[in-house]
């Protein structure tokens, strides 16, 4: 029992530096390992299901995770059914969904978790006299928007601030706001 134990946490060592490029295409995921690719470069992919090349360049990561989102963002927290994502939110609605394509909406989360709406939530970022306000609304999902645990009602708007947690589905979100002293 142990030896099927060592494996499985041998391949979850092999696995963790996967990561996934979803083939314009077909939307079908192809895998590579990040830590043999240097970051600024193009790599050029073949997928095997539709028969597609497409070339993709990787980002040169930055030393903090805000650095360039003047509004702040939302981190999609890593689960069974996607990785960590970092999506920036912008002035106005902002729609956060379950990215399926077909469907378009401004902040797609790449997820299998099928509790989670096409369409769940909207995060709204205002600003109003000198500071920004953020709400967040469910949007008539079937599972519902919950804030720290609290479910929102049918048509509840809620304020939420820095580090508040969201959870649409089985997806947890974390809102981060910009540092003092950025714009926004």
């Amino acid at each position: 029992m142990t030896k099927y134990f060592f494996k499985l946490w041998i391949l979850s060592r092999i696995f963790a530096f996967m990561k996934k490029i979803r083939c314009p295409k077909c939307d079908n995921f192809i895998s590579f390992d990040e830590t043999r690719v240097e970051p600024g470069v193009s790599l050029v992919f073949h997928c095997n299901h539709c028969r597609k090349d497409f070339s993709v360049r990787l980002k040169v990561k930055a030393g903090k995770e805000n650095t360039g989102y003047p509004f702040g963002y939302i981190i999609v927290v890593e689960n069974v059914f996607c990785e960590k994502q970092i999506i920036p939110l912008s002035l106005g609605e902002n729609m956060f969904g379950r990215r399926s394509k077909g469907t378009v909406i401004s902040s797609p989360i790449e997820t299998g978790d099928m509790s989670m709406d096409r369409k769940h939530c909207i995060i709204s970022v205002e600003q109003k006299q000198d500071k920004t306000i953020y709400t967040v609304k469910d949007f008539d999902s079937v599972t519902g928007t919950f804030v720290i645990n609290d479910i929102l009602r049918k048509n509840e708007r809620r304020v939420i601030s820095d580090s508040d947690i969201i959870t649409i589905g089985a997806t947890t979100l974390i809102l981060k706001l910009p540092e003092p002293g950025l714009p926004g």
